[in-house]
């Protein structure tokens, strides 16, 4: 599959503007090749090798996140991540944030809405998810559910499906304005590769517990489904929320992709370890002399 102009940038780019959705432009995944490596390691070895590397620096950046918040430091970062059945969003969960400390992570899967979530605006349930200031939120399926599934099974009318993506977009301005950095990334994986991975369960007893078989009836309705995730991401990658787009046919490849990301991320908000508001002297006299 040929694949887009964003991703034929020089080495030192940075992996955020590699990937990322272009805005204003017409998004055809099916140009993306899913199995592509985009200014990634040569390499599953190596790719693992470089995962691995950005652990320590991760936890260094996590750790200072949540001590400036300790000082009214506001600040937080919330990952999103969509896809189809067997992108891997639970695996880039385990292996991903893996490499944090999880006391400072909040994770949310979002599974079909309960009774109580449906007698309130779609975005409520989002809301009571949200991490916390100096915290990691790591949504697996999201308020993007609602465009997604919604519009592939009409459960709801298509005018109040086009509504959904201003007001997401007006939601995730308000979350950047109140210090939330916004990671969302799309797993792109193949309709073969996701053939593969459901075989992988059905041939492997210990998987058959992540086995559905409405996946099987899910992937008759694939083109719908791109259909939607194209209309999703074009109308809702703003410069506040930009859309993310790896692809997910090689995990260790996602896993470094997401990982790269959050670092370049975290990187830029630089946080900062609060100053004390004690005497050390003094109190290190006083610690010598107990």
């Amino acid at each position: 599959m040929e694949k887009k102009k964003h991703w034929r940038r020089p080495p030192d780019t940075p992996l955020r503007d590699v990937l990322r959705v272009p805005e204003g432009e017409r998004l055809d995944l099916a140009a993306y090749d899913a199995s592509a490596t985009p200014a990634g390691p040569a390499g599953k070895a190596a790719g693992l090798a470089a995962t691995a590397a950005l652990g320590p620096r991760l936890a260094d950046l996590q750790e200072r996140l949540y001590a400036a918040s300790t000082a009214g430091d506001r600040r937080r970062l919330l990952l999103v991540l969509q896809g189809m059945d067997t992108s891997g969003k639970g695996g880039t969960v385990k292996h991903v944030i893996g490499l944090f400390n999880p006391s400072g992570c909040r994770i949310r899967a979002f599974k079909a809405p309960t009774p109580e979530e449906q007698n309130h605006p779609f975005l409520w349930r989002i809301m009571q998810a949200l991490p916390k200031p100096g915290e990691i939120g790591i949504f697996d399926r999201s308020h993007y559910e609602d465009v997604l599934i919604a519009r592939v099974r009409d459960l709801a009318p298509r005018s109040q499906l086009a509504s959904r993506y201003g007001q997401i977009n007006r939601f995730e301005k308000s979350l950047a304005d109140d210090g939330v950095t916004v990671v969302k990334v799309f797993l792109h994986i193949s309709y073969e590769e996701q053939r593969n991975r459901l075989l992988e369960r059905l041939d492997n007893p210990e998987k058959h517990w992540k086995f559905n078989a409405g996946d099987i009836e899910e992937r008759s309705v694939w083109p719908a489904y791109q259909e939607a995730y194209e209309i999703a991401l074009e109308r809702c990658t703003t410069d506040e929320a930009p859309w993310y787009l790896v692809p997910a046919d090689r995990k260790w490849y996602r896993n470094w992709a997401v990982s790269k990301l959050l670092l370049e991320h975290l990187e830029a908000l630089d946080p900062k370890y609060p100053p004390g508001d004690f005497d050390v002297a003094e109190c290190r006299r006083r610690l010598l002399a107990t």
